[in-house]
């Protein structure tokens, strides 16, 4: 399962959620600006407060990292 937190005027997290569409990969998003219970999961999983930040099967991703992100969702790019 992945996850994403974001807010509304992240452009790194329109980004990151245009990204997933584009490859088909199906994600949960929770926007930490309206949603207090998924702001305060966020925190405790990344340590901060900045966002996007990823959960994919337990493993979190800060940023719109996108080589972690294809590593991680075995993306296969095209060259």
């Amino acid at each position: 399962m992945v996850k994403v937190y974001t807010t509304e005027s992240c452009p790194f997290c329109v980004t990151l959620k245009d990204f997933l569409k584009n490859n088909n990969i199906e994600f949960e998003s929770f926007n930490v600006a309206e949603d207090l219970e998924a702001r305060k999961e966020m925190i405790e999983k990344s340590g901060q407060m900045g966002v996007p930040v990823m959960d994919i099967d337990g493993q979190i991703v800060i940023g719109f990292d996108k080589r972690k992100i294809v590593e991680l969702l075995g993306i296969k790019e095209e060259k």
